[in-house]
C-alpha cells in the first residue's frame, strides 16, 4: 500500500485519481488512517483497526467537508477508544452492523424511488430476514445466501427466489460501494431459476363466467373486475383510480401512476362508460373504488378467491385478463402498435430507435380498438356472437 508522512491538505487535494476503482493513501503518523480516492474523484476519510480478529474500516467522513485536522482529532478519538479496549465505531458497529439494519438503510437510501419498493421490502421481511435475524452484515456468507434461496425454490416460488436474488444481490452491491463490505457473498450466486413466461389467457367461455361472477362480488369489486377486462390495464392503474383522472372520454394517468413511468391515456368504451356511471361517489373521496373514502380497495387476494369460487375456474391470476384483452383485440384485427398503446408497453414496437422518433400516441385508434373490444365482451355477457372485427382501423 502507498505510505507518506503526516498528510496536509495540499497533500491530499494532490493525491491522483485513478482511472477505475479506488486507492487508499495512508497517513504514516496516524496508523490506520487513510483518505481513499475513488475513480470518481471522491476522498474519503478512514480508520483501519482489528478487534476481536476482525479487521475493520471504519469511514469518518469525507473530504474536504472533513479536513485533514479534523481527521487527525477524529483519528485521536478513535484510537484512545481503541487502546481502552472499546469499539471505536461506537454505536455505529452495534444494531447498525446487523443484517435488518443494514437492509433498512438499504431500502431508505438507494430504493426509496423505487416503484417496487414494497414488493422489495415484503420479499426480504417475508423469506430472509426469519432467518437472519440477529446476524451481522459482515457474517452473511455465500452459503447462506444459496440457502435462502433453494429454500425458496423448494417451496415452489422459483419466479420470487429470482426477485430476491436480485434485491440481496443489489443490496450487498451498495454495502460494498459504500464500504459497509469488502466483498459482496452474492457475487458469485447464480440466478435460481428460468421462470417460464405466462401463457395463461381467458377463452370467451371463461370470460363470461368471470363477467357474470363479478356481479356476485358487489361493489365495488365486481364494477373494478369488470374495467379491468375492459380496458386491459394493470391493477392499481384502475383499482386506485381517481375520478380526477377521469375526463373527455377517457383515464389520463400520469407517470408516477404507471409502471413505465410515463404518463397514459385509456379511452373509455360505452361499456366502461357505463360501469364508472353506476358508481356512487363518496363525499370528499377523489377514489373511484373505495370503502371508505380515505383509501383506495385492498384484500386483492381475498376477494380473487371469492371471484374463482363464483366463476369455477382455476389457474388464473389478475395479470391474465391483460393477457385476455391483448388477444382478444388481436382476434378483432386490432394492430400491434394499438394494442402496446392500450397495454402502455414502451417496449417491443414501440421500444428502441422507434420509441424515440415515433411520438403517434395513437389515441383514436385505441379508442376504436376498446370500443370494438367492449361491443364483444358485452356480446358474449348477453349471451350473443361475439364483436365485430374491426375494419376501420386508421392505417399504420
Amino acid at each position: 500500500m502507498p505510505s507518506r508522512p503526516s498528510l496536509t491538505d495540499t497533500a491530499v487535494r494532490g493525491l491522483a485519481v485513478p482511472t477505475e476503482g479506488q486507492v487508499d493513501t495512508y497517513d504514516q503518523q496516524y496508523p490506520g488512517l487513510s483518505v481513499r480516492v475513488s475513480h470518481k474523484g471522491r476522498r474519503t476519510w478512514n480508520y483501519s483497526f482489528r478487534i476481536q480478529c476482525k479487521q475493520v474500516r471504519l469511514k469518518l467522513g469525507n473530504y474536504p467537508s472533513m479536513s485533514v485536522k479534523q481527521a487527525h482529532q477524529m483519528w485521536r478519538e478513535k484510537n484512545a477508544l481503541l487502546e481502552a479496549g472499546k469499539n471505536p465505531a461506537g454505536d455505529d458497529a452495534g444494531d447498525a452492523t446487523d443484517f435488518e439494519s443494514v437492509f433498512r438503510e438499504w431500502l431508505r437510501r438507494d430504493q426509496a424511488d423505487n416503484r417496487s419498493l414494497k414488493a422489495v421490502r415484503g420479499s426480504i421481511e417475508l423469506h430472509v430476514l426469519p432467518h437472519w435475524k440477529g446476524k451481522g452484515i459482515s457474517e452473511v456468507s455465500k452459503k447462506d445466501c444459496i440457502s435462502v434461496l433453494d429454500r425458496i425454490v423448494d417451496a415452489g416460488y422459483v419466479t420470487m427466489a429470482n426477485r430476491v436474488h436480485g434485491s440481496l444481490k443489489r443490496m450487498f452491491r451498495w454495502c460494498v460501494e459504500r464500504d459497509v463490505l469488502l466483498v459482496s457473498p452474492m457475487a458469485s450466486v447464480k440466478k435460481p431459476g428460468d421462470e417460464n413466461e405466462r401463457e395463461r389467457f381467458l377463452t370467451d367461455d371463461e370470460l363470461k363466467k368471470v363477467w357474470s361472477a363479478a356481479a356476485k362480488l358487489g361493489e365495488p369489486y365486481g364494477p373494478l373486475f369488470r374495467l379491468l377486462i375492459l380496458t386491459g390495464s394493470r391493477r392499481d392503474e384502475i383499482g386506485k383510480l381517481r375520478w380526477s383522472e377521469i375526463k373527455d372520454g377517457a383515464i389520463h394517468l400520469s407517470g408516477d401512476r404507471t409502471k413505465t413511468g410515463t404518463p397514459h391515456i385509456i379511452p373509455l368504451s360505452s361499456a366502461a362508460e357505463n360501469i364508472l356511471a353506476s358508481m356512487p361517489c363518496i363525499d370528499g373521496s377523489d377514489f373511484v373504488f373505495t370503502r371508505t373514502g380515505a383509501v383506495p380497495v385492498s384484500g386483492w387476494s381475498a376477494t380473487k378467491r371469492d371471484l374463482d369460487d363464483y366463476a369455477a375456474i382455476a389457474d388464473w391470476h389478475i395479470h391474465d385478463l391483460r393477457r385476455t384483452c391483448a388477444t382478444g383485440l388481436q382476434k378483432l384485427g386490432t394492430p400491434l402498435q394499438v394494442t402496446e398503446a392500450i397495454l402502455g408497453h414502451t417496449a417491443g414496437s414501440r421500444g428502441g430507435i422507434v420509441g424515440v422518433y415515433q411520438r403517434h400516441n395513437y389515441t383514436a385508434e385505441k379508442r376504436d380498438a376498446l370500443e370494438a373490444w367492449g361491443a364483444h365482451v358485452m356480446a358474449l355477457a348477453e349471451g350473443g356472437v361475439r364483436g365485430k372485427v374491426l375494419t376501420q382501423v386508421t392505417k399504420i
